[in-house]
C-alpha cells in the first residue's frame, strides 16, 4: 500500500530527519539512503522497518545535522603539510620563483585535513535515529491504514457480487440437467427414432452421465467456504495480504473448473461475471498488507 511519513528528532546536539515512502509491491523491499556518517544505522533501521511492513516497496531518506560542532573532529595531518611545503619550495627554487608558501596554499592540498566522522557514541546516535524513524513510521502506517480501509470495502463489494453469482449458479444447476434431458429427448424425436420415451433406460443413463460430468456442487461449496474465510480475514488484526493472495488463487481454480463443467448458457454468463470480479479482486489483493 502507498503512504508517506516524516519524522524528526533532536537530541544531544543532533537533528536526524527520516522520510519514508511506500508503494505497492507483492513482497517487502526496503531501500534506505543514509549519509556516510550514519551508514552504521542502516541494518538496525531496515530491521525495524521490516517489523512493521510486510508488503510494499519502502524507500527511506535519512538526513543528519550536527548542531554541536564538538561532535565532528577534523584532524590536521602535519606530516602531509610538511611534505608539501618541502616539495613546493624545491619546485620554486628549480623554477626560480618566490618560495614563499602560505596557509592559503596548504588549504588547497588534498588530504591535509582528515575526519574520522562524527564522534557520536552509538548509545546516543541510535536512540535519536530510532525516535525519528518511529515518527516517520507512524505517519506512513496511518496513511496505509486509511488506504487499507478503502481496499477492504472494495474487496467486500466484490466478494458480495461473487457470492450472489454463486447463489444464482446453485439455483440454476438442477435445471440444467432437466433442460439437457428434454433437449436430448427432443433431438431423438426429431431424428425420427420411435419407441424412446422419457423413461427409457438408455436415455436415463445418458442424463445421469451428464449430471455427473457437470456436477458443480463441490466447486460451489468450496467457493462459499472461501467467502467465509475472507470474512475471517476482515476480522483479523494480523497482516492478511498473503492469506488473501492464497484465497484468490484457490477461488480462481474453482471458477475455472466451473467454466469447464458449465453446460448451460446462463451458468456460463455467471461464470464470466465471477471471473471479472475475481480478476479485480486479485489485482486489489496485491496491495493489501
Amino acid at each position: 500500500m502507498t503512504g508517506h511519513g516524516r519524522g524528526v528528532c533532536q537530541r544531544y546536539g543532533l537533528r536526524i530527519t527520516v522520510e519514508l515512502n511506500s508503494v505497492n509491491r507483492k513482497q517487502a523491499e526496503i531501500l534506505l539512503t543514509l549519509p556516510r556518517d550514519l551508514e552504521v544505522l542502516e541494518g538496525p533501521m531496515r530491521e525495524w522497518i521490516g517489523r512493521h511492513i510486510e508488503r510494499g516497496r519502502v524507500q527511506g531518506r535519512v538526513l543528519v545535522e550536527y548542531l554541536n560542532a564538538a561532535w565532528v573532529a577534523p584532524r590536521l595531518e602535519p606530516a602531509v603539510a610538511a611534505a608539501w611545503v618541502t616539495e613546493l619550495r624545491r619546485l620554486a627554487r628549480r623554477l626560480g620563483i618566490s618560495d614563499e608558501v602560505t596557509l592559503e596554499h596548504l588549504l588547497r592540498v588534498p588530504g591535509l585535513f582528515q575526519s574520522n566522522g562524527p564522534q557520536v557514541p552509538w548509545e546516543k546516535l541510535w536512540p535519536v535515529a530510532r525516535a525519528a524513524l518511529d515518527r516517520a513510521l507512524a505517519g506512513l502506517l496511518r496513511m496505509r491504514k486509511r488506504e487499507g480501509a478503502h481496499l477492504e470495502k472494495d474487496l467486500a463489494r466484490r466478494i458480495e457480487r461473487m457470492r450472489r453469482a454463486v447463489a444464482r449458479i446453485r439455483a440454476r444447476a438442477p435445471r440444467a440437467v432437466e433442460r439437457y434431458r428434454k433437449q436430448l429427448l427432443q433431438r431423438i424425436r426429431e431424428a425420427g427414432l420411435s419407441g424412446v420415451t422419457d423413461q427409457d433406460e438408455r436415455l436415463m443413463k445418458e442424463v445421469v452421465l451428464f449430471a455427473e460430468r457437470t456436477d458443480i456442487t463441490e466447486e460451489l461449496t468450496r467457493l462459499e467456504s472461501h467467502f467465509k474465510q475472507f470474512e475471517q480475514c476482515r476480522r483479523s488484526r494480523q497482516p492478511v495480504g498473503r492469506t488473501l493472495d492464497f484465497l484468490a488463487q484457490e477461488m480462481y481454480r474453482e471458477v475455472n473448473t466451473l467454466g469447464v463443467k458449465a453446460n448451460d448458457a446462463r451458468i456460463s454468463r455467471e461464470v464470466v461475471r465471477l471471473k471479472t470480479e475475481l480478476d479485480r479482486f486479485r489485482e486489489q489483493v496485491q496491495n493489501v498488507e
